[in-house]
């Protein structure tokens, strides 16, 4: 039996000696003890998803996990009293006995020095250049399920044709508009990056084998007639992925904490500004059972207007380009799977800060390569998505303010399973997994800020398996987490860990030269290349 969601009165915190926080931090504290699957979980307030994770596989002794996120983001939402909705689906029974025990609390912290940010060349304040680009959003509107429910409020996308939608209607006075939509799959569908075409799959009669292929996109569109964006997600592996020892004690990229993923709404606002409702739609492509997924609308009120005005001027959406060449006989062969999609909108705004003019593009790469070996028993997969996007503003009487993000998540997987001939079986598999985020900011050609984050994962492990029982494993997992920003703000960490032991653990908090940086990303690490 799966208990429905919490549900608990929040009110933002009285009586502090400060009410102006420059952060707020959600921490999430949990116990579990027996036995027990990874389970997806969420955590809403008055509807607006704040987190989205994975728990940690119990032991029989028992464990101790905790999150920790920023969530400064929801700042308006957080101000005012709500609903907070927790939903972890877990099933408890003679099998499965571990019972999570969680605490959840959310950190204030005052602000610590009020700093403006100055444009170097003409010592103005990017606020005032270009509004709704260097504040928090005024309002956020959930883009999920209406409580109350039995589960989740994400909404469940089941197959390709399953499009899920949402009623929503904006304040006239907004002049931005950014939807930041959340994703997990699950199922038949949790390892999407490893399943194989249909016509393998019939022609070797694997009807337990889930199959449409590798590639997945999800898609938002607007009232039914228009795609605003595109999603291709990043690989995250829950903690009982692939093979489950790996994320003990490292748990895989991004399963404590899912990445969520913006899109610029604001082209459309002409669309949208007419105090009607009107709708999203979510869709994912080549899905199978099953994907969760809802969005936050983030929106920037203009203060000094009851209503601002919006035209969309051009909006390109080209189709997807999707390729496959497959090559196999019997259970063995090979199989690419390229994709790329362009979309360009462009819209302006008249508010009070004159017409704002918004050009929003985002290009996506994808290329997935599959080797099944061994009559079937031998599995290769490499993959790299890459996923870039830029927003550039124009504001009367100023230069392009512009923000671009480049990502790229490389993964490789190999796995593999030996029949020793005497009633055991080695099972043996390797990951490598990335994370990489290239992100900056310019007006007038002159660099803003810019960041760099590269995560990188990768393991191997080796299990003797005998009448279903474990009888012995070994695995090692490796992590080296490198953030830079504007050359005075890093952070480094170097961990690595031998069957469940903690072995290597180096941690930086400054800035350093990147002959140093080179060392230590070395050390305790045995860097590989993202191949086959």
């Amino acid at each position: 039996m799966i208990l429905p969601p919490l549900l608990v009165d929040y009110n933002p915190p009285l009586n502090c000696p400060y009410n102006d926080f420059g952060k707020i931090v959600l921490e999430w504290k949990a116990t579990c003890k027996g036995r027990q699957f990874d389970r997806i979980f969420g955590v809403w307030l008055g509807g607006v998803e704040l987190l989205r994770s994975c728990t940690a596989e119990p032991t029989s002794s028992g464990i101790f996990w905790s999150v920790e996120k920023d969530i400064t983001r929801y700042y308006s939402l957080l101000m005012t009293n709500q609903t907070l909705t927790v939903f972890l689906g877990n099933v408890v029974d003679d099998t499965y006995t571990g019972i999570y025990h969680v605490n959840l609390s959310i950190h204030f912290y005052p602000v610590e020095k009020k700093s403006d940010l100055y444009d170097d060349v003409n010592d103005i304040k990017i606020e005032t250049l270009v509004p709704g680009h260097h504040n928090w959003a005024d309002l956020i509107l959930p883009i999920s399920r209406n409580s109350p429910l039995n589960d989740g409020l994400w909404f469940e996308i089941k197959n390709s044709m399953d499009t899920q939608l949402k009623e929503f209607k904006i304040p006239q006075n907004t002049y931005r508009a950014v939807l930041e939509v959340y994703v997990s799959f699950h199922e038949n569908d949790e390892f999407w990056y490893s399943n194989l075409p249909n016509d393998y799959i019939a022609e070797n009669g694997l009807s337990d084998t889930p199959g449409n292929g590798p590639f997945r996109e999800i898609l938002v569109s607007l009232d039914g007639t228009m795609i605003v964006g595109a999603i291709w997600p990043f690989t995250v592996i829950y903690t009982g992925g692939i093979n489950p020892i790996f994320w003990r004690p490292i748990s895989g990229i991004g399963s404590f904490n899912l990445p969520s993923y913006e899109i610029e709404i604001t082209p459309f606002l002409g669309e949208i500004l007419d105090g009607k409702i009107h709708t999203f739609g979510f869709n994912v492509t080549n899905a199978l059972n099953v994907w969760f997924v809802d969005a936050n609308l983030h929106l920037w009120l203009d203060k000094h207007s009851s209503k601002t005005e919006g035209k969309l001027l051009k909006h390109l959406t080209k189709p997807l380009d999707l390729s496959h060449v497959s090559d196999f006989e019997g259970l063995d062969g090979t199989f690419l799977t390229r994709a790329s999609r362009n979309l360009l909108s462009i819209g302006k705004v008249k508010s009070s800060f004159g017409t704002i003019l918004t050009h929003s593009i985002q290009n996506l790469d994808y290329s997935n390569f599959i080797m099944m070996q061994n009559n079937g028993i031998t599995q290769v997969v490499n993959q790299t998505i890459q996923f870039n996007d830029s927003v550039l503003v124009k504001m009367p009487f100023a230069d392009v303010y512009s923000i671009e993000s480049d990502k790229k998540f490389p993964l490789f997987l190999y796995s593999d399973y030996f029949d020793q001939g005497n009633g055991e079986y080695v099972f043996g598999s390797d990951f490598k997994l990335g994370f990489e985020e290239k992100k900056s900011s310019k007006i007038g050609g002159f660099e803003l800020s810019k960041s760099h984050l590269n995560n990188l994962q990768n393991g191997e492990a080796k299990m003797i398996i005998e009448n279903d029982s474990i009888i012995e494993a070994s695995w090692s997992t490796q992590q080296v987490y490198n953030y830079e920003e504007d050359g005075n703000v890093c952070y480094f960490r170097n961990v690595s860990s031998l069957n469940y032991k903690i072995v290597y653990d180096k941690e930086r908090k400054k800035c350093i030269k990147l002959e140093q940086l080179a060392l230590d990303f070395d050390s305790g690490f045995e860097s590989k290349s993202f191949s086959s």
